[in-house]
């Protein structure tokens, strides 16, 4: 099978790296020249977990060829450039299918639009930090979860039944259902560390950070008692302790001066609970103070 991967961010270079070595046909669509220049005379680089250093030879790319039916395309970039990468889509072949790897909810109704046959996606819980245009370094072992929107669950049963080291791969029966999960997870972590400027484990080891946690966690759980079993906060503690070098997805575009996804993963929440006639007065704070930061344009 060939695999196509719009998007080289940290996401798709980790995800194009080892797929690479289940694969042998493997092709990244980049943005800039910059970037194809640096992958094709580098080549992908994987810096692993235990200090080794892993290359890839990897096509490369700024545009998306017309797809043969033995491929699959992995979306990997973030939500607010999936307008334009859907009408590049739309003139793929129907029978492509399509894997949709983003953080938060909003993308999953409308890559249902898609008149591709097969859509999948997924939920990243790994943790990866690109080092520059060639070199992404894995940060964390995590579980890519991966359901089926809609369409033929062969490929589906393809991808979950890969042996890669270091990147399990997991099936789960309900895609919207693990969106919103991934996305709840993401609400204990990334709004607070984008607006303390903090990696993930020192919200934890400063008292005042951990009682922020600690109350968040019990406003979600509140509004979302069934989730309750699912995540403890012991459970989310550890996160934070097992990822505590790790630089959350929002925190590394408010660093960077980028668009969050706080819309599309907080707001998205805070939805779902006025829906059932729940407030979230503290997460409905951060996702304020985000959009308020955003928008002045201020810099960290």
């Amino acid at each position: 099978m060939k695999v196509t991967i719009i998007g080289a961010g940290s996401v798709g270079m980790l995800v194009a790296s080892f797929l690479a070595e289940s694969f042998h046909d493997i092709t990244l669509i980049v943005r800039s020249n910059e970037q194809a220049s640096s992958l094709q005379e580098h080549g992908l680089i994987r810096n692993n977990l235990d200090g080794t250093i892993s290359k890839y030879k990897v096509n490369v790319t700024s545009q998306l060829p017309l797809q043969s039916e033995d491929s699959l395309i992995v979306v990997t970039v973030k939500y607010n450039q999936l307008p334009d990468i859907y009408k590049i889509l739309e003139t793929q072949p129907k029978n492509i299918p399509l894997l949709f790897l983003q953080n938060g909810l909003a993308h999953y109704e409308e890559a249902l639009f898609l008149p591709q046959e097969t859509i999948l996606f997924g939920s990243c819980q790994f943790g990866a930090e690109k080092i520059n245009h060639y070199t992404v370094a894995h940060r964390g072992i995590g579980v890519l979860k991966l359901a089926l929107g809609r369409g033929d669950q062969r490929i589906l049963q393809c991808l979950t039944e890969l042996k890669i080291p270091n990147f399990p791969t997991e099936f789960s029966d309900n895609a919207e259902r693990m969106l919103f999960e991934k996305a709840l997870l993401n609400c204990f972590i990334n709004p607070l560390t984008a607006i303390l400027g903090v990696k993930n484990g020192q919200l934890v080891e400063n008292n005042h950070s951990f009682k922020l946690l600690e109350d968040l966690y019990n406003e979600l759980m509140d509004a979302f008692p069934e989730e309750r079993d699912r995540f403890k906060f012991a459970d989310v503690k550890n996160l934070c302790v097992q990822t505590a070098s790790n630089t959350s997805s929002m925190l590394a575009d408010r660093l960077h001066n980028r668009q969050t996804e706080v819309k599309t993963i907080v707001g998205a929440v805070i939805s779902k609970a006025r829906a059932r006639g729940k407030s979230l007065p503290i997460l409905s704070t951060l996702y304020h103070l985000l959009l308020a930061m955003e928008e002045s344009g201020e810099k960290m």
